[in-house]
């Protein structure tokens, strides 16, 4: 192995590109024509243009990558994380190439990235599960059989998926139907794959995994566990390592079996077994991730082991780094810093990050995928940075962690900043003798009221680009640039953020226009025209950053027009209907 093409962008391909670089390899970037100026691009050793902007012409379209792997002469390729990470037809298309593929094999993904699979090879080790669907459901009436016969909440699951994608837990009868929907056209858009299953959901359980690292020969290690209890819309938020507050048996329990599934499974490389913590000290196993987490620093800092490292010697074939379980040492905490406004639901902020000054000093950690004056776009996930703080010990961890994100600032776009800096004051999760939070805490108990700011989310966050051909020393060329740039050049005209304001902001106040809370694509229309609705009453569905959202009525009324239809793209505070009182 010398040179490993990176399919995937952002915070993570920068972590590969770097661990490459550790090693001694060569590191080939990809980008979609949005992140033509990302970091990422810069920092791998050279970089090449996928074509588009849409996921399934760029870093889902197997085709592109591999033909960019044989022209920059790649011979191994690391899928990150989300996208195709978890694709057992890429992994395999990678290995026909005659191309290493750093990760699990084809089979082992097959078996454990399907989420109904992996549950067979968890009863037959003897692993801690809840009630579930057998195989897939293919209709909402088949959950809804489910849902009789076991009793509500239950889980709606993306088959294929992973990271709250596809995800819908159902507390009433009435909403399974759209839920089931939702949830295909989730894991659709984000997997490639819209298969989707059911199971019990349990009620307020902590999220606790295993970091596992195996060789495919039998030997598997478990390098730490982390909580990963607090989550907004089934995406985690904060991870710490190792997790707080096992028990030796719940901790025996997660080893032993994490180790019988992924040997069961005949897995090599990195790989996480998730589990639910019940609030009767239950567990209950949950799914495996045959990939890297975007939650590894905090395994990395509390074990030193560097995990990309293993990854890339174990795909290489080489061994384990270590041959026992490491202990853990001190304490780890990773905050997401995701583009999202807390103060409205955390709904997605894409756009510019004007100024970004991370914090320093001792345990400071920054894994990012931009700098100031970078584009977050609306079309990928809205994580663009992780802040990971690291002490002695939990409270030691906890003081850094507050002065760590009273000193970050980014300026430019909403971020998750405010839900952090209020978390780690909450004694529900800093309480020294116990963990307070689970994965729907955010929706149920986190009641401090952070203030949106209005002076964000107003400049248009897509940075359009236009390709123009230019002649070079006699060689024509094809050259990316702004199409806001080559706009005014055309024009003659300047154009700045004054008028890009100006233009963004220009709106007509009318109480009838309802107005979009976010920006994304229109995915649903949820009421047809000429119908009474209720004030809050869900109207419309728009996806962005591969999760979808509902914009809701602003007033009662009939809902008049429909401004936009399915497929189009709406701004923040755009117009989308007129509901007339």
């Amino acid at each position: 192995m010398r040179k490993v093409l990176i399919a995937n962008r952002g915070e993570i391909a920068v972590r590969i590109a770097r661990g490459c670089d550790d090693a001694g390899l060569e590191s080939v970037a990809v980008y979609a024509d949005v992140d033509a100026d990302a970091l990422h691009v810069s920092v791998a050793t050279e970089a090449f243009a996928l074509g588009g902007d849409a996921p399934a012409d760029t870093y889902l379209n197997v085709d592109k990558l591999l033909a960019i792997a044989r022209r920059s002469g790649a011979d191994a390729v690391h899928p990150g994380y989300g996208f195709l990470s978890e694709n057992a037809d890429f992994a395999q298309a990678v290995g026909d190439a005659g191309l290493t593929w750093v990760g699990p094999s084809p089979e082992a993904i097959r078996l454990l990235g399907n989420k109904v699979s992996a549950r067979e090879i968890a009863i037959r080790v003897g692993a801690p599960l809840v009630a579930g669907s057998e195989g897939t459901v293919e209709t909402a009436a088949e959950v809804r059989s489910f849902a009789e016969k076991h009793g509500l909440p239950i889980a709606i699951k993306a088959a294929f998926g992973g990271g709250g994608r596809g995800l819908k837990v159902v507390w009433e009868m009435d909403a399974i139907e759209e839920s089931f929907d939702s949830a295909v056209r989730e894991s659709q858009a984000a997997f490639g794959r819209g298969e989707c299953f059911v199971e019990r959901f349990l009620h307020q359980p902590r999220h606790v995994e295993a970091q596992i690292l195996a060789d495919g020969r039998g030997n598997v290690i478990v390098v730490g566990t982390r909580d990963c209890s607090l989550q907004r819309r089934n995406q985690k938020l904060v991870e710490e390592a190792p997790a707080p507050f096992l028990t030796p048996a719940q901790r025996d329990l997660i080893y032993t079996s994490a180790k019988a599934i992924c040997r069961e499974a005949g897995y090599s490389g990195a790989g996480t077994v998730e589990y639910l913590l019940a609030q009767d000290g239950t567990i209950s196993f949950l799914e495996v991730n045959t990939r890297l987490q975007v939650e590894h620093p905090i395994t990395e800092e509390t074990s030193g082991i560097d995990l990309v490292q293993a990854q890339l010697a174990i795909a290489a074939g080489g061994a384990l780094p270590v041959e026992r379980d490491p202990e853990a040492r001190g304490h780890s905490f990773e905050f997401r810093l995701n583009a999202e406004d807390p103060a409205r639901g955390f709904l997605p902020s894409p756009g510019t990050v004007t100024a970004f000054a991370p914090p320093t000093g001792p345990g400071i950690r920054v894994d990012t995928g931009l700098r100031s004056g970078g584009l977050v776009p609306g079309q990928f996930d809205s994580l663009f940075a992780k802040l990971i703080v690291t002490g002695a010990d939990r409270q030691q961890a906890l003081r850094r962690a507050r002065r760590a994100l009273a000193e970050i600032d980014i300026q430019g776009l909403a971020t998750v900043l405010p839900f952090h800096r209020a978390v780690v004051e909450s004694p529900a999760f800093t309480a020294p003798d116990r963990l307070g939070v689970y994965t729907g805490w955010i929706e149920t108990e986190f009641t401090e009221q952070l203030l949106p700011d209005p002076a964000l989310g107003v400049v248009p966050p897509e940075a359009a680009r236009r390709t123009i051909s230019i002649e070079l020393d006699g060689r024509r060329m094809a050259v990316g640039l702004p199409a806001a740039l080559l706009a005014s050049l055309e024009a003659g005209a300047p154009i700045g953020a004054a008028a890009a304001l100006a233009a963004a902001t220009a709106t007509v106040a009318d109480p009838e226009r309802l107005h979009s809370a976010m920006g994304g694509t229109v995915v649903k229309w949820l009421v047809p025209v000429g119908s009474s609705v209720a004030a809050g009453e869900p109207v419309l569905v728009i996806e962005a950053m591969k999760m979808e959202s509902t914009i809701r009525a602003h007033r009662p009324g009939i809902l008049q027009d429909q401004l936009v239809q399915t497929g189009d793209t709406v701004s923040v505070n755009s117009p989308v209907a007129s509901i007339v009182g």
